[in-house]
């Protein structure tokens, strides 16, 4: 898949800005602050639904507008279409594909893309939320339904949650708990297709992190993934759950559907007392491993990241090949400035068949030469030269 043309307006910086792409490695060029970022973010969040800087969308609107627009043509053998989303300062955001409106959440469907930046070290050193957002956009970008099952189930969890808070408060629990059993049903049934569809991505990209981590360090120091799953921690020793109950094997939606009704019975009373969903696919986590100790904690800043690199380069190996629409576009956000010369080059070797890789750096010089073949100059939001 190809991007060939992106247009924005009033997003971040850019009050408007129209720029031509070609097929391969193309370096955007800039001092920091100037819009690199800015733009490769646009492009993400078309494929993700999501930043990787900030949780809420109206950060992304320029100053004083309404809305801002991210729109690209895109280009796939024969195929060739128009995507658009239109975020809102207020209000839901909105998506169209070739000027007639889509659901938001579909947009997924039509465009992949894969992007590093120096923010993803947190999945490694980072609190578990980061990284279960990590899996689940990639999980979305495999199989863009589940948009909606984990939308829906999100929606399950708030909803419980209220109605515990709302027992909790009245001091009638027994009458105000009385649907709760109604509310299990639909957290069971979305959060173990869930579980299940994590666990079943979590088996096929481990492998592929092991090979991408040794491409980048030259060294293979065993780099692993495993989920921890909140359905089978003991709730008794929450210090030790992490540690114990690393599930490495694919789980059934039936399986998990056992395990999930049986983990919500053990904690019902907690759960009443603290008026909180405590077990689910919301409070698991991904414990990646390096020499069989866990990354985050014993991984030195080297290693956490090229771990996380690894993550991502890995992640656009297995879309690649899983994809009818060919490889997702391969975007790295500044990040051969934190890499020395050999692993500058063992990662441009890396990446060189990606049909197109957009690659942002402060420093020319940071980035190999043959990564420099189509280069764009950005300053304060504009293009200011391209060679």
């Amino acid at each position: 898949m190809l991007v060939t043309h992106v247009e924005l307006k009033d997003f971040r910086n850019y009050e408007s800005l129209a720029l031509e792409l070609g097929a391969g490695p193309t370096l955007i060029v800039g001092s920091n602050g100037q819009g690199k970022t800015n733009l490769v973010e646009a492009l993400g969040f078309l494929s993700t639904l999501g930043s990787h800087r900030v949780s809420t969308d109206h950060a992304m609107v320029r100053q004083h507008t309404d809305a801002a627009i991210v729109r690209v043509r895109l280009e796939h053998n024969d195929r060739k279409f128009l995507a658009e989303v239109q975020i809102n300062r207020s209000g839901a955001n909105r998506a169209q594909i070739n000027r007639s409106a889509i659901r938001t959440r579909e947009l997924p469907r039509y465009f992949s893309s894969v992007l590093f930046a120096p923010e993803d070290l947190v999945l490694v050193r980072g609190e578990p939320s980061g990284r279960r957002r990590f899996i689940d956009d990639l999980l979305i970008l495999r199989s863009p339904r589940f948009s909606g099952v984990i939308s829906d189930y999100e929606r399950v969890v708030k909803q419980r949650n209220m109605l515990l808070k709302t027992a909790r408060a009245s001091g009638n629990r027994d009458a105000q708990l009385s649907t709760l059993d109604v509310w299990d049903e639909r957290l069971i049934e979305f959060g173990s297709e869930i579980i299940s569809a994590r666990s079943s991505l979590v088996a096929d990209l481990s492998p592929e992190v092991s090979r991408a981590y040794e491409r980048i360090v030259g060294a293979d120091h065993g780099a692993s993934l495993a989920n921890s799953l909140s359905i089978v921690s003991r709730q008794d020793d929450p210090e030790n759950a992490v540690a114990t109950n690393a599930v490495g094997e694919i789980i059934s939606v039936a399986d998990a559907t056992t395990a999930f009704a049986a983990a919500l019975d053990s904690v019902r009373k907690t759960e009443r007392d603290r008026a909180i969903t405590l077990v689910g696919p919301h409070r698991d986590d991904l414990i990646f491993g390096l020499n069989g100790l866990p990354a985050r904690g014993y991984a030195s800043h080297g290693e956490s990241w090229s771990f996380a690199l690894a993550l991502k380069l890995a992640s656009a190996e297995l879309l690649r090949r899983e994809s009818s629409a060919g490889d997702p576009v391969l975007i790295l956000d500044d990040v051969f400035a934190e890499l020395d010369q050999s692993r500058r080059e063992r990662l441009a070797e890396s990446i060189a068949n990606f049909e197109q890789v957009l690659i942002t750096a402060a420093v020319f010089d940071d980035v190999p030469e043959h990564l420099a073949a189509h280069v764009i100059h950005i300053r304060a939001g504009e293009v200011v030269g391209s060679e």
